[in-house]
Parts: structure tokens; C-alpha cells; sequence
């Protein structure tokens, strides 16, 4: 089993390819838009996953152990409200 973290999810693009492709498990996320984030969690179970709302407040020594990081390059420059 392949585990990976999903950075800039979105609602889930990357996750969903891996999920059809099998062999994947995802551990945590990161999404800042509170819309995709909701979108998100409404199609996948992340119940046991690590989430991080902005990327660039993440601790790499807290991260989860993975073995792959996917996602996608920001849509746009977005300040959280």
C-alpha cells in the first residue's frame, strides 16, 4: 500500500485517480478554500486523516509518514477569510 498526502486538493482530482488505480492510501490533506474542503470531505471518507488548512503553516516534522505527495498547483492567490 502506497501512502500519500494530498497538498492543494482541491475537491480531490488527484485522490480520485489513485483511489480507481488502487493500491493508494491517503493520510492527510491540505486544502485552503473552505468550499473545495467541503466538497472534499463530502466525496471521501477522511475521518482517520491529518488535514492542514494552509500550506505554508505546515510543520514538516509533524507530518504523517508517506510515501507520495500529489496535488495540484494552486488555482489562485487566495487569502483564507
Amino acid at each position: 500500500m502506497i501512502r500519500y498526502f494530498d497538498i492543494f486538493a482541491g475537491i480531490g482530482g488527484f485522490r480520485s485517480g489513485l483511489e480507481k488505480a488502487g493500491g493508494f492510501k491517503c493520510v492527510g490533506y491540505c486544502e485552503i478554500d473552505r468550499y473545495a474542503k467541503l466538497a472534499y470531505e463530502t466525496l471521501y471518507d477522511t475521518e482517520s486523516e491529518v488535514y492542514y488548512d494552509d500550506a505554508r503553516k505546515i510543520d514538516p516534522n509533524e507530518l504523517p509518514d508517506f510515501d507520495l505527495i500529489c496535488g495540484g498547483f494552486p488555482c489562485v492567490r487566495h487569502v483564507p477569510d
